[in-house]
């Protein structure tokens, strides 16, 4: 059940942006409305079922035209109302995220019976921080740096120079600054393993969803989790706009992490298809047949070109832990995690081709495209 007039407010998310209230709100047919609130229904149903034990009564879910407010839990009405703006504009992670957050309000409310402190008091903050929920109530995903992380600025700064250098025509020069960007990475991230006090993880979508997962997405997934310090999983989504369900990749890790591991996600995609493009041109292709299979083999030769740098780190001692903060961070937004074998794809000529072209990317500082849905890395340094 919804009803789109406005309400009263006295618990929720917080206040939409500027930018945000001035996107187009498209218009959705009777038929997907339906759909789109019978999703919520669900969504709300599992996230009871994997943050909060199945503790809660379902409460009423309205979608609402207030632009100014994400999200809200009206204990007097037992309503959880959802923006509409945000469900239309943005993606449903960040939908759930906001839902997430007012469900925290209603645990604190119905089951902690707190009712005699603000709405983000000590109860609020300390359900959020046991199970992993944005306390912020922003929902809105931002790449601010906290005012005093210098040091994690002047790291991102460096490596956008390296990456810089790594433009250089001459191939042995590249592969020089690409290497190097990777071992200042590394050492940053043993240095801040070292450093509780350097810790704040956060999380990003990466990417569109799609009803079907390729190889060569999730080798790029693979490769993001296991050169680039971030956790990665891949999430259901949904899309209002058609009423179909898919999934999208989602990262965890810290700001600088997240913000270079998005750039190498929108980069690799971005490159492999340049590179599938100059494949057909040079061998007068026709038909995207193997395109599949090409992209995979892209995936897999980079992903070999790594592992023998990380090899060369490992000589000069550079090896990094994986860090136990992250993946408590990581198990919280995701108590339970079912893993899937997949099927390789067929291994032809084409594999053989994108294998051999994989193995000749260097990470470069900008690309012709966005990197990701989400935004992207040194934007005001990309020169591409």
């Amino acid at each position: 059940m919804q009803r789109d007039e406005a309400l009263p407010n006295t618990q929720g998310a917080g206040t939409a942006t500027n930018d945000f209230d001035a996107m187009p709100l498209p218009q959705l047919t009777a038929a997907l409305e339906t759909a789109l609130v019978r999703e919520l229904v669900a969504a709300w149903k599992q996230l009871n079922l994997v943050h909060f034990k199945g503790a809660l009564q379902p409460p009423l879910l309205e979608l609402t035209r207030v632009g100014s407010r994400l999200g809200l839990w009206r204990s007097d009405a037992r309503v959880i109302e959802i923006s509409r703006r945000l469900v239309l504009t943005q993606p449903w992670g960040v939908v759930l995220e906001v839902l997430k957050h007012e469900m925290a309000h209603q645990y604190v409310f119905e089951i902690l019976r707190a009712t005699d402190e603000t709405a983000h008091g000590p109860a609020f903050k300390a359900t959020c921080t046991r199970l992993g929920i944005d306390a912020n109530a922003a929902g809105m995903p931002t790449d601010k740096a906290p005012a005093d992380d210098t040091r994690e600025t002047r790291m991102v700064e460096r490596i956008a120079r390296l990456l810089a250098l790594a433009e250089s025509p001459n191939q042995h020069e590249a592969e020089a600054a690409m290497a190097a960007a990777q071992r200042l990475m590394l050492k940053y991230n043993i240095d801040v393993a070292n450093d509780a006090s350097a810790r704040a993880y956060g999380h990003r979508y990466l990417g569109k969803p799609s009803g079907r997962v390729t190889e060569s997405e999730r080798m790029l997934a693979m490769i993001l989790g296991k050169h680039f310090f971030v956790e990665v999983i891949w999430v259901p989504s949904y899309r209002p706009l058609d009423g179909k369900r898919g999934s999208v990749l989602e990262i965890c890790g810290s700001r600088a992490n997240l913000a270079m591991a998005e750039y190498v996600h929108g980069f690799l995609t971005h490159t492999s298809e340049h590179l599938w493009g100059q494949h057909r041109r040079e061998n007068g292709i026709r038909s995207n047949r193997d395109r599949r299979v090409f992209l995979s083999g892209v995936m897999s030769g980079f992903a070999e070109k790594l592992a023998k740098q990380g090899a060369a780190h490992k000589d000069e001692g550079l090896v990094w832990v994986k860090d136990g903060d992250l993946g408590g961070f990581f198990r919280k937004r995701h108590p339970y995690i079912r893993h899937v074998r997949h099927e390789g794809q067929r291994k032809n000529e084409a594999y053989a081709h994108g294998k051999a072209a994989g193995r000749t990317i260097v990470l470069r500082k900008g690309v012709d495209a966005a990197p990701s849905a989400g935004g992207r890395l040194l934007a005001q340094r990309a020169g591409s």
